[in-house]
């Protein structure tokens, strides 16, 4: 039996990814603004409780509580390889749960904000199951450098990150996405 609504909600969720940017900048109390749309993507059960962590790259990442419970789990059963015991100290030790206050603030721990290298402007940028923030100059050094070719042939990795859609062996969604060539 379906209950109105909470249905089509977990669907619309289990369909949810973060996406697009926004600039933002850091309060005296090192807070910021998270968007409305991205706040919604982290409630869950109703309930607006996230984790704050190191992300890749040089930028910070917010899990939902959900998926970093996933993530802990995972890394509890490696947690005895000499190999990764540096990683795992640094990334528990500065891993952070965290929430919005009424106006949709986040405080963000000195620890995370030192690591991340972010003085006061951020930019909050949606990556499929996560939100990264990054420091506004080197969130544009990045995006300036790829778009620009600096940072490998633009063209390849687009062709590498789409080829991904096929190993499922979904062929129809991958051929729907590629446009097709002209032919002369």
């Amino acid at each position: 039996m379906e209950i109105s609504g909470k249905t089509e909600t977990a669907v619309y969720m289990s369909h949810f990814f973060f996406n697009g940017s926004t600039h933002s900048k850091l309060d005296d109390k090192n807070r910021f603004v998270l968007p409305q749309q991205m706040r919604y993507g982290l409630v869950e059960n109703g309930n607006l409780e996230f984790t704050i962590a190191l992300g890749l790259g040089g930028a910070l990442a917010i899990y939902r509580r959900s998926d970093i419970d996933k993530i802990i789990k995972k890394f509890q059963a490696k947690q005895h390889v000499a190999k990764y015991q540096k990683f795992f100290t640094l990334f528990f030790s500065t891993l952070h749960h965290a929430t919005c206050d009424k106006l949709g603030r986040v405080v963000l721990p000195p620890v995370l904000k030192k690591a991340a290298g972010i003085d006061s402007e951020i930019v909050i940028a949606g990556v499929l199951n996560k939100i990264e923030i990054w420091p506004k100059e080197k969130y544009e050094r990045e995006l300036e450098s790829f778009l620009g070719g600096e940072d490998g042939d633009l063209a390849q990795m687009t062709e590498e990150a789409f080829a991904l859609l096929d190993e499922g062996g979904d062929e129809e969604l991958l051929t729907s996405l590629i446009p097709e060539k002209e032919e002369v």
